[in-house]
């Protein structure tokens, strides 16, 4: 059977998943966990001058245990992990599983869950057999972001359920699309606040931490991959690409909608 065309392919609903985030409707005040209302503008001024250790610190004592920490198992996931466990215990990791990630990306999580004794908690969509039948074969070829949002966005948002603030580790040298992302803010795409301690960090303080630090990392970094996705939509960017051209490179397209 040959599988439907772009024109025909059905929409695809991304708000599947049971008791979504509720938005909150106005993100003009923030109330911590101990119950104290703060200005979240003047706390994300704040945040700029404080290093990642002082502003993964300021979130575990605001908003833990409402607090979940994403890991793509690339190199500032590596940086995150190592922090974040020298500063509380059981610290709530979780994973988006697209059941198509390398298999260096996988030995990468199993290297940080037994140096750090982490379970990473993995959230996925429906399978990929499922989504051949639904929508026909290779689906990240021919639409890639109808892709991520089955394969990302819809267990984003099962990830993000029953919490107050998320964590990720984009940095804005990572994109022109990044470029202007603040340390802490609103995530209007999922209703919920969200923290990017590594916003402000180069490339070399990336690698600088991870060598002094003598952290695991993604072996696919050192074969010429910059930033790390699907195995059908990630390749080596080349000596005069971006670090991330390499990401969905025939598609004109270089976010898979988590970050807006």
């Amino acid at each position: 059977m040959n599988p439907p065309s772009a024109a025909t392919l059905p929409a695809i609903d991304v708000e599947r998943v049971p008791e979504p985030a509720e938005p909150q409707a106005e993100a003009s005040a923030l109330t911590t966990a101990a119950g104290e209302a703060i200005d979240p503008r003047e706390v994300s001024n704040e945040l700029e001058g404080l290093s990642a250790q002082e502003t993964i610190a300021w979130a575990l004592k605001t908003f833990h245990p409402r607090l979940r920490f994403a890991c793509s198992f690339q190199k500032t996931s590596s940086v995150t992990v190592d922090i974040v466990s020298k500063l509380v215990p059981n610290p709530n990791f979780f994973y988006l599983d697209t059941e198509v990630l390398f298999e260096e990306t996988y030995a990468t999580r199993d290297a940080l869950s037994a140096k750090y004794g982490i379970e990473f908690q993995r959230f996925a969509g429906i399978g990929l057999e499922e989504q051949a039948k639904l929508y026909g074969d290779a689906l990240w070829s021919r639409q890639p972001d109808a892709c991520c949002g089955i394969r990302k966005v819809e267990p984003m948002r099962e990830a993000l359920t029953g919490i107050d603030c998320w964590v990720s580790g984009i940095r804005r040298e990572d994109s022109r699309t990044r470029a202007g992302a603040a340390k802490f803010g609103w995530d209007k795409r999922f209703g919920l606040w969200k923290l990017n301690p590594l916003a402000d960090w180069t490339e070399g303080d990336v690698w600088d931490y991870l060598n002094e630090h003598q952290v695991p990392y993604n072996p696919l970094h050192d074969a010429g991959f910059p930033s790390i996705g699907c195995t059908h939509c990630t390749r080596p960017p080349g000596a005069d690409g971006h670090s991330r051209s390499g990401r969905w490179a025939d598609a004109h397209k270089t976010e898979c909608g988590l970050h807006g």
